[in-house]
């Protein structure tokens, strides 16, 4: 029997590597008519390093996550994906992408850049595709290349 996933997660930070997972989501909710989930998660811990925390810094994060993520809805729609919810969150990325927005969602397959954005939290921390692998409780993919299988 083939499997056949139903609900998709693809995480969106604008990275090049995040944008080759989104393409690479899309074809296979495509071919699985499955919901697709484009996820950001704003990192509440990037704002603890101000002293005084300035609440127009998250809002702008919010409203260019917000964009970005609905040109990433306008481009799947256009390529036939019928079923898109977009989810917007606060917290820690790995945490959310690998436990509570699959839970949530009910999620059962997660498509991930293999790096992304934060260099930093990739070089103390560890990378959030290599935590997601190791915590999530459903299938997780790793795209490092484009929609031709090139780098």
């Amino acid at each position: 029997m083939m499997q056949e996933y139903k609900s998709i997660l693809v995480a969106i930070d604008g990275s090049s590597q995040a944008e080759k997972a989104f393409k690479k989501a899309v074809e296979v909710a495509k071919r699985n008519s499955a919901v697709l989930v484009l996820a950001h998660v704003i990192d509440t811990r990037a704002y603890q390093s101000f002293s005084t925390f300035d609440g127009s810094i998250a809002d702008n994060a919010r409203v260019e996550a917000k964009n970005t993520l609905n040109e990433y809805k306008e481009y799947a729609q256009k390529e036939g994906v019928q079923d898109i919810k977009i989810v917007l969150e606060y917290g820690s990325p790995k945490v959310m992408i690998a436990k509570q927005i699959p839970e949530a969602e009910n999620v059962d397959l997660i498509m991930l850049g293999a790096t992304g954005l934060n260099a930093v939290e990739r070089i103390f921390v560890g990378s959030v595709s290599e935590y997601v692998i190791r915590q999530a409780k459903c299938d997780v993919m790793i795209i490092r290349t484009d929609l031709n299988n090139k780098l």
